[in-house]
Formats: C-alpha cells, sequence, structure tokens
C-alpha cells in the first residue's frame, strides 16, 4: 500500500488543460449507482487544530422551506449564538444578500454585536455581486466557485483556462477591496482534484498572501458523493481530498471549510472525517436542513466536537431543546419524534421504560445524562406495565406541569386515563401507546389543562393586533383637532380591510380625528363621534395612559356591526418620551386571521420586497 505524504511539490500545481470534459465515468456511470473504487493510497489521519463550525442555515437552509421572515432570522442567529457562539465554537453564519429583506436580516444581526458567528455573505462569481458585497461593507464574503467539468463544461459553457482565470481575477478584485473570499468549490467530488482544484488552490493561497488577507477554501460535496473510507480513491475519498488541499495546494487548515449533502447518508460521517484530517471548518444547518436531502446538522456537530475534543464548555448543549421548540410552535415545523437530540421522543425506547424502571437507573437505556446536557428527562413509553403512576408521570412531563401543578397518579381523571388504556390492552393490544394517542386521552379526560381553540385564537389576535398598531403608530404624530390633518388614517384603512374603526385622542381623551373603513357603517355611531368629544373613560383610552404601553382587549361582539372584534391601542410618544396622544384600532377577527400569514411577511417585509434568497438564475446545486 502506498502512503500519500505531504510534499507541496509546485510541479502539481499546474493547471491541466483538456479538450474535453472529465466526467469520471467509471466512478459515475449515472444509468447505475455510482462506484467506490480503492486504489491503494491512504493518508494518516491529522485531526484540525483549531475545529470550529460555520452555519449556513439562512442560505442553503432557505433552499428547503419557506423563508424565513426577519424577525425569525434574528430570533434563529440568537440561539445559533447562545449554541455555539458564545465561545467561539460556531464562527460564522452567511446570509444571501439579495432582496430588501436579506439586507434587513443582516442590518438586524449585526446590530446584535455578536464576535461570534460573524455575518458573512454568499455571492455568484461576477462583479456585479462582489460589488454589491462592497456596499454593504462585508470583510468575508462566499463566492461560488465550480470547479467539476460538469459545472465548467457542461453548465457554464467554459473551459478549464477560462474558469481559473475568471475566478482568479474576482478573487483579486475582492482582495483589492479589502474583502476576504471565500471560494467554494462546487461539485468538489466530481471534479479533476490535482489537475484543475489544487493548482486553483495555490494560485488563490497565493494571491491571499500577497495581499495580507486569507483566502478560504469551502470544499462543496453537492452531490454527497464524498466517501470516508480509508483507501477510496479522488476525488470520492473524503480524508485525501483534505490532504490534497492542505498538502499540496498549501491551504492552512484553519482556511479550510467542508460543506457536505447527505444524498448517501453519509453527511454526518464526513464531516467528521474532513475534521479528522485536518480540516478546522465543518459547514453545517440548524435541523439539516438544506437542498434536497440537506446537510449536516449544526447541533449534531456540536455533539461531535464535544465527543471529539471534550472541550463540554464549548457550547451550551441545553440550547439545543430551545431550538426544536421554536422551529415547531414559531415555524409550525414538526421533527420527527425520533430525530436525535430534537427529538420529543430521541432517547425513549419502545423496549418499555416505565417509571418503574427509571427510578432503578435511567442509565440502562439513555445515552447520557440528557436532563443536565440536552435539557430533556427520559420520556417513558406507556404499556400495560406503566400503571397509573406512569400516566401521571406521563402527563406532567408532556404537558410541563410543575410543582403544585403536577397531577398524582390519585388523580380520577388519570384513572380515566388508565382504564382505557388497560381496555385495549385487554382487547388484544401488543403495542405501546403513541404520544399523539396519549395526548388524545389526556385532552379528552383533562381538558383543562390544555388552552381551547378559542384561547388559541384569542392569543393570535393580540399578536398580530400589535403588528397592526405598531405599524399606525409609526406614522403618526399630533398634529391638532380635524380629520384632514391626518390622511394616513384613511390611507390605512385602504391597506388593512380588516381595520373597523380608528380613533386619535389627545392626552385629555378628546377625539383629534377618526376613521371607518366601510361605508355601510358611517351613518352608525362612529361618523356621529364629533370631534372633541370625551373619551377618557374608555379603557382603550385609560389604560394606554397608565402604563405607557400597548393594550389589546379580548374579543367581543361590536354592538355597531355585529362583528368579532379586537381593540388594540396605543400611545403616540414624542423625541422626550412623552404621552402626545392615545391611537385607538377596532379589528375584525375574522379579516385578521384571514390576513395572518401575509400581515406576519409585511411586518418583516413593508417595502414589498421578494422572498429572501438569490434571484432565480443564481440558484446552483450547491445552494
Amino acid at each position: 500500500m502506498a502512503l500519500l505524504h505531504p510534499t507541496g511539490n509546485p510541479a502539481s500545481r499546474h493547471l491541466r488543460e483538456v479538450d474535453s470534459p472529465e466526467l469520471f465515468r467509471d466512478m459515475f456511470p449515472y444509468a447505475k449507482v455510482s462506484r467506490t473504487p480503492f486504489d491503494g493510497v491512504f493518508v494518516d489521519s491529522r485531526p484540525a487544530d483549531p475545529m470550529f463550525i460555520t452555519d449556513t442555515t439562512f442560505r442553503d437552509g432557505q433552499q428547503a422551506r419557506p423563508p424565513y421572515t426577519v424577525r425569525q432570522i434574528t430570533d434563529i442567529y440568537s440561539l445559533i449564538y447562545e449554541l455555539g457562539g458564545r465561545g467561539g465554537l460556531i464562527r460564522a453564519c452567511e446570509f444571501f444578500m439579495y432582496s430588501d429583506k436579506d439586507k434587513k436580516a443582516i442590518e438586524a444581526c449585526r446590530a446584535r454585536g455578536y464576535a461570534f458567528p460573524r455575518v458573512t455573505g454568499w455571492i455568484r462569481a461576477n462583479l456585479d455581486d462582489l460589488r454589491l458585497a462592497k456596499n454593504m461593507e462585508f470583510k468575508e464574503v462566499g463566492m461560488l466557485t465550480s470547479v467539476s467539468d460538469y459545472h465548467v463544461f457542461l453548465k457554464l459553457g467554459w473551459d478549464r483556462k477560462k474558469a481559473f482565470e475568471h475566478y482568479v481575477r474576482l478573487a483579486s478584485q475582492a482582495l483589492e477591496w479589502g474583502i476576504s473570499p471565500r471560494c467554494h468549490f462546487e461539485d468538489v467530488t466530481r471534479a479533476d482534484i490535482m489537475g484543475f482544484c489544487v493548482p486553483l488552490a495555490a494560485k488563490l493561497m497565493e494571491l491571499g498572501r500577497a495581499a495580507g488577507l486569507p483566502v478560504k477554501i469551502r470544499l462543496c460535496d453537492t452531490m454527497g458523493y464524498g466517501v470516508p473510507y480509508p483507501g477510496a480513491a479522488l476525488p470520492r475519498s473524503v480524508p485525501r481530498l483534505v490532504r490534497a488541499f492542505t498538502d499540496a495546494a498549501g491551504v492552512p487548515g484553519e482556511c479550510l471549510e467542508w460543506h457536505g449533502h447527505n444524498d448517501f447518508h453519509k453527511v454526518l460521517v464526513n464531516a467528521s472525517t474532513a475534521w479528522l484530517y485536518g480540516c478546522s471548518g465543518v459547514n453545517s444547518t440548524l435541523l439539516g436542513f438544506g437542498e434536497r436531502t440537506g446537510n449536516s446538522p449544526l447541533e449534531a456537530m456540536v455533539i461531535e466536537y464535544i465527543s471529539l475534543t471534550g472541550h463540554d464548555e464549548a457550547a451550551n448543549t441545553r440550547t439545543i431543546a430551545r431550538i426544536a421548540q421554536y422551529f415547531e410552535r414559531e415555524l409550525d415545523y414538526r421533527i420527527p419524534s425520533n430525530y436525535p437530540f430534537a427529538g420529543k421522543d430521541f432517547n425513549a425506547t419502545s423496549a418499555g421504560i416505565h417509571v418503574d424502571g427509571l427510578a432503578k437507573n435511567e442509565e440502562i437505556y439513555n445515552i447520557f445524562d440528557t436532563t443536565a446536557i440536552l435539557g430533556r428527562p427520559v420520556p417513558i413509553i406507556i404499556t400495560d406495565k406503566s400503571g397509573r403512576a406512569g400516566v401521571a408521570y406521563w402527563i406532567n412531563q408532556e404537558v410541563g406541569l410543575e410543582d403544585d401543578a403536577k397531577v398524582s397518579k390519585s388523580n380520577p381523571a388519570v384513572g380515566m386515563i388508565y382504564k382505557r388504556i388497560m381496555q385495549a390492552y385487554e382487547k388484544g393490544r401488543t403495542t405501546s401507546f403513541s404520544g399523539k394517542e396519549m395526548m388524545s386521552l389526556a385532552k379528552r379526560y383533562m381538558p383543562e389543562l390544555f388552552p381551547s381553540e378559542f384561547e388559541r385564537i384569542r392569543s393570535m389576535a393580540k399578536k398580530l393586533s400589535i403588528v397592526v398598531i405598531t405599524r399606525l403608530v409609526e406614522t403618526l404624530e399630533v398634529r391638532g383637532q380635524g380629520n384632514e390633518l391626518y390622511p394616513c388614517l384613511e390611507k390605512f384603512l385602504k391597506e388593512f380591510s380588516f381595520v373597523q374603526f380608528i380613533n386619535l385622542t389627545d392626552t385629555q381623551g378628546r377625539l383629534l380625528a377618526s376613521a371607518v373603513i366601510d361605508p355601510a357603517y358611517r351613518d352608525t355611531y362612529y361618523e356621529r363621534l364629533p370631534l372633541g368629544v370625551d373619551l377618557s373613560s374608555r379603557e382603550w383610552f385609560r389604560e394606554p395612559m397608565r402604563t405607557g404601553g400597548l393594550h389589546v382587549t379580548d374579543i367581543y361582539q361590536s354592538l355597531f356591526t355585529g362583528k368579532l372584534v379586537v381593540s388594540v391601542s396605543a400611545p403616540l410618544i414624542d423625541k422626550e418620551d412623552n404621552i402626545t396622544g392615545i391611537i385607538g384600532v377596532d379589528i375584525q377577527l375574522e379579516e385578521l386571521l384571514r390576513r395572518a400569514e401575509s400581515l406576519d411577511n409585511d411586518d418583516d417585509n413593508d417595502d414589498g420586497a421578494t422572498p429572501s434568497g438569490p434571484p432565480p438564475d443564481a440558484v446552483t446545486d450547491d445552494v
């Protein structure tokens, strides 16, 4: 067997020009499953120092789901910071920068002021996009750098020399503008490594040294063809790919990243292998979201890092549970119950952990102390052996009841649930009760533990009403009495047809202006309210004057229109933080809920920008 030694031989860095594309048909026959050849060449493991993680949740991750709003991006960015940014384990997050929404998200995340993860960008390999990055004052930006002949010849219609010169020219311009280019070697596991990739990487390193700025290389396993096996041949061998770049091309390990896809179920092991052979950075996404089969899961790489290094303090692993809750509650994404670390029942076993087993020793079945490390106690599986104590334990844990709110095994409703469970086994059932079945029984016999549909709607209505009133307050200032002084009220009604009535008062409660949406209501009490009328006794006026904050009523039926409405009010504040007036709005519930989704998006994108992401022609296999 041969051993590939580090040579750094300049002779290996010459561009190999070809007349026709090298498609490696022995490995990629296309009409058949791809092959993994072995050539007897091995490389020694040489773990990267340091090891770190970078994130592409807002770039590659958004290609696999509906776009996040600006608020959601900012929330998730903060969760990533809490997970591993605080200590520098998660070094960077990358963002699209094309739409107005992208730019708002970048600005909002920069405003958090975190040292890590750094906010970095992503662009196509053209000068206009690079100029955009310069104007947005990026210090580092990822550039799409396709390296396989599949892309260079078949997609771009170039040859290797043209691609080489184009990438070098663009990287040179980035360096001249003070931007560190992060060159994404797209489709590297189908590329000619020694004939194209190594010469290009070596040239980029030369440019970086001359400019005094780092040039980074991201190895993009676009199709998931990478394999971790010792002795596998290039370009599929992850160990040999990493060592070719560090040893033959002279790329420092800290300037090298691995970006994998999961087409062949190897995304996690390939990322770990890249670390073990000298690639410092592993690029990941939360929950593995990503184009096609997804990327290496960020939370999994955090656990893997701790496993490899023993640096428990590098991450706050309990944040993983908060991330899972955010995706389920805020984004309505259902994480598979058996999904590692984040799934609801990932550390449960259908072999029958029950209360007695937990009392004896949970370590028999649990992978580690999930309560201490993830904030996730061991869930139990309900069977005919669980007993009433098991049912009570399940309810307390899954509903989140604590202290005095916990139900006991003697609770009559617990007894009724247990009775239904035992009846099922008496009739021949042999499987355990699923979480969904148990939740259904709990809601049936203990409905007081769960919010009603009406309460859920009321909560949503209040949340959306706050969005509406906030938008209106931003456009108003007190100018005196008279509707003609406030044309923005009529304009606002045209934009938000679910608003039934708007009134503006001074600090004494005297009506300064009002507006009604529907002509049919203009002969009602609303229109007959004279300017100057005293409304100071109304709750919607009194509460904002008392607290200086927003006030939202419960849902009620309007006496004047018969519609279900919510009244929301807020103070107008001047530059000295003094209240100058109160704005009140009556909102039709039915119409508000119809507009719920678009309203949430409007709140983050009030200038009509398109959803986050690149223009259609920017979407590539690497994204």
